[in-house]
């Protein structure tokens, strides 16, 4: 299936690992020239080709901006995804979630797709066309007390994108979010990840920790980031030119609510 992708400009923000590595490697499979959006670089993202990785923090109010004005660069803007983000485990619960703790994780979650979202939309307008895909996570209507700021940011996230569509939509841009269920990341799996973090507090192996975890979904296993990118990039593309609006859950069938 040729999605028509080839010469678009995209902007990936969280581009230098996990799902918005496989992201970037997906769009530049298809042709597309693609902002990669980062901290800092990885050897991974850097051997890419058709990628211009622009070091950023996205954390910062000025961050996003400037991330955009480096694609615009490119003379358009075709295609935005929001997928930086972050996730602590809150082991003490609720009452040990500090201000900075919440505000940390509303920054980088929630802001940082709408300051990116804000900087972009003026040129989308403009063309009269453009697509908006943010990575939410099921956690957004799965609330979760080890993460419950990441929950609510998530949460947030949604409402945001489903609001902005309804705007939008008139003027040929379409705005979509995909929630993944626990994926096979450093986010979950590395050695700082959720697994190990949530293991050490519970005496108990990592692995161990996971395999729960995965046991839950029908599938029995986690959903692989180059799985997530496919969906993004469809979305992204003009084959799904009428949908918008729209949450796409990947979770193995964790999720067991209609």
């Amino acid at each position: 299936m040729d999605l028509n992708l080839k010469d678009k400009v995209a902007v990936v923000t969280g581009a230098s690992k996990g799902i918005g590595l496989a992201i970037t490697r997906a769009l530049v499979e298809e042709g597309a020239r693609v902002v990669a959006g980062s901290r800092r670089s990885t050897p991974e993202l850097a051997e890419l080709d058709g990628v211009r990785v622009v070091q950023v923090d996205l954390s910062t109010a000025e961050g996003p901006a400037d991330l955009v004005a480096a694609a615009l660069e490119l003379g358009r803007l075709d295609i935005l995804v929001n997928n930086v983000g972050a996730v602590s485990p809150r082991l003490g619960g609720f009452l040990e979630v500090t201000d900075d703790q919440w505000l940390q994780s509303l920054t980088l979650n929630l802001m940082a797709a709408i300051r990116t979202t804000r900087a972009a939309l003026p040129t989308m307008l403009a063309a009269g066309h453009g697509t908006i895909v943010t990575t939410s996570s099921v956690n957004a209507f799965l609330p979760d007390p080890l993460v419950i700021d990441y929950s609510a940011a998530k949460a947030a996230l949604t409402n945001f994108s489903k609001a902005l569509s309804k705007e939008v939509g008139a003027h040929g841009i379409r705005v979509n979010t995909v929630s993944p269920g626990p994926v096979t990341t450093d986010l979950w799996l590395g050695d700082q990840g959720m697994a190990a973090t949530v293991g050490a507090a519970k005496d108990t192996d990592p692995g161990g920790v996971a395999a729960q975890v995965a046991s839950q979904a029908e599938t029995g296993r986690f959903t692989h980031p180059e799985e997530v990118a496919d969906l993004v990039v469809f979305l992204a593309s003009d084959r799904a030119g009428n949908v918008t609006g729209t949450d796409f859950v990947i979770d193995g069938g964790l999720n067991q609510s209609l």
